[in-house]
């Protein structure tokens, strides 16, 4: 795993800084048109061949599929579908671009699809683990189909990740395959470690253990699309490793704000109902730098957070409100924002080191820009 921390300015949960990630929305040049169009142009060109890999899928697991992808409703009638925002093989194409030129994107099609077949096997598995029973405002696929078949469903999607790749006759092909296989067994590791911090007691979890398992679970896989439409470009190993590393470090301001949106977000925007992740006391960023920051604010959140969680149990509404409320007091609201801000300060370097031109790298910093200025 890459050494998250190097060069990193650790901020203390306290600090604040004026303008950080996750700010107002309509900020910045961009503003969100040129990230949304080259999602609209990614679904358009990716969405073909995610169909037609699901579509092979044998009849059990692709009900569970095209449901999940939101193509599908339970009785398997025709959806409008929701699947999701593309980021990630928004940026395997961008990233291609970036390197490669139009030809180098069209070519990296297969590779966007397969990151976005991993990137769904994780949310399937997710959601059973979770025990989430909303995504993209619709039931998720294990409580409309049971816990089985959703876990199957995940797996056949990562073994059509990895078909897509051995499939292809580009060149990168065989590299961009076993980097994609590393990379699902670091998600597994992430995803282990955070299912293993969720036992411990919250003064037991550290800040830095957060930050090396959300690299893991959020920053691999953005790392991985990056460095593959890199290879796919016929890009050196320097511009590969320092599109990874790009990738990573915006995943990392990328959770730092969903963990922001996991707290204070509107249920209407998320789908998710308001303070989920604090009624099953998630350890996210923001709760853990709250309880770093020695504050009294930090004391009544750990004695809230030290009351059990009981599965099933949404939890009362008004202890959900204190219990955001004391995150916010003791700084752990603004230590992610601010944090965020710095990870896209690490992320505009490596870009910087393969992509020095910016009218070149337009792409990859307006995804960079989108994921970074959500707002709750």
């Amino acid at each position: 795993m890459a050494e998250f921390m190097t060069g990193t300015k650790q901020r203390s949960p306290g600090a604040t800084r004026s303008g950080g990630a996750g700010g107002d929305a309509g900020a910045g040049p961009l503003d969100g048109q040129e990230a949304a169009a080259l999602l609209e142009r990614t679904r358009a060109l990716v969405d073909p061949e995610l169909r037609a890999a699901v579509e092979s899928l044998p009849g059990s697991m692709r009900r569970v599929a095209l449901y999940h992808f939101g193509w599908e409703h339970v009785d398997g009638s025709p959806a409008a579908g929701n699947a999701g925002k593309a980021i990630r093989p928004a940026l395997v194409l961008a990233a291609a671009a970036a390197l490669g030129g139009p030809g180098a994107r069209v070519a990296a099609v297969r590779a966007a699809a397969a990151v976005e077949l991993v990137h769904n096997f994780t949310l399937l598995h997710d959601d059973v683990m979770d025990r989430d029973t909303s995504r993209r405002h619709r039931p998720t696929a294990w409580t409309v189909f049971g816990d089985a078949d959703a876990i199957l469903a995940g797996d056949a999607l990562q073994a059509l990740a990895l078909r897509l790749l051995a499939e292809d006759p580009h060149p990168a092909s065989g590299a961009a395959a076993a980097r994609l296989a590393d990379c699902v067994v670091e998600l597994c590791a992430g995803q282990h470690t955070d299912t293993a911090m969720e036992l411990r007691a919250p003064d037991e979890v550290t800040l830095d253990e957060v930050l090396a398992m959300s690299e893991a679970k959020t920053g691999a896989l953005l790392g991985c699309a990056c460095a593959l439409g890199a290879l796919y470009a016929g890009a050196c190993d320097e511009d590969v490793v320092a599109l990874d590393g790009f990738g990573r470090q915006a995943g990392l301001a990328f959770q730092l704000i969903d963990d922001v949106i996991g707290i204070w977000g509107d249920p209407q925007r998320t789908g998710k109902p308001a303070g989920a992740d604090l009624a099953v006391r998630k350890k996210s960023l923001p709760v853990v730098a709250a309880l770093a920051s020695g504050t009294p604010a930090a004391a009544e959140l750990a004695a809230l957070y030290g009351k059990p969680y009981v599965k099933g149990e949404a939890g009362d509404g008004g202890e959900i409100a204190r219990t955001a409320l004391a995150v916010e007091r003791a700084g752990g609201r603004d230590w992610a924002q601010a944090e965020a801000a710095d990870r896209m300060s690490l992320a505009m370097q490596e870009l910087a080191r393969a992509v020095p031109a910016p009218e070149d790298a337009g792409g990859l910093l307006a995804l960079a820009e989108f994921v970074t200025r959500r707002t709750v």
